[in-house]
């Protein structure tokens, strides 16, 4: 009999619980800006900081807000920085931005010593290893950003371009409707 209650009572709670959680979410959301989720849409989403910024979310609030420029965000190039004029309805000097070639990072191991900085600012996780021991990139997690590259103490890290091939190739993303 208590086993039946018991049910009945956490069955009840769990029910007003998630009809409070359901109402609250309803009355007390946040309403974002449009424009910063598409513009966020565009972006590489890597989160790989070259921007200066700590993630795609940040770059794309400053871009809407006019505080950076549209031309910040190196991964996505050209196509990009045309995407983000025509969304945001500005003209733009394309002459002064360019794409990047695809690169990736490679560990020399004569003379890495498996400090493990290289691996705690990778943002995508592609550098594997233990302490002490030689570590080593997985190319296809590697986006290119060349944090590892700069605090390597050994500079066992050097950016090496990809050659570009069906197996690695990578479509654009599609301009915007």
């Amino acid at each position: 009999m208590y086993v039946l209650s018991a049910i009945v009572v956490l069955t009840a709670l769990g029910l007003l619980l998630g009809l409070a959680l359901g109402i609250a979410g309803k009355y007390l959301k946040v309403e974002a800006d449009p424009l910063i989720e598409k513009v966020e849409a565009l972006m590489p989403g890597s989160q790989c900081g070259q921007c200066g910024f700590p993630g795609c979310r940040p770059a794309a609030e400053a871009v809407v807000s006019g505080s950076a420029p549209l031309t910040l965000c190196p991964p996505g190039g050209t196509s990009l920085v045309e995407q983000l004029a025509k969304l945001l309805g500005v003209e733009v000097d394309l002459s002064q931005t360019q794409d990047q070639e695809p690169m990736v990072a490679r560990v020399s191991e004569e003379t890495c010593t498996g400090c493990t900085r290289c691996f705690k600012v990778c943002p995508t996780d592609a550098i594997v290893g233990a302490p002490k021991q030689i570590h080593a990139v997985v190319a296809d997690a590697c986006i290119g950003c060349k944090k590892c590259v700069e605090v390597c103490p050994t500079e066992c890290l050097q950016m090496h371009p990809i050659e570009v091939t069906l197996r690695n190739w990578r479509w654009p993303k599609p301009l915007a409707a």
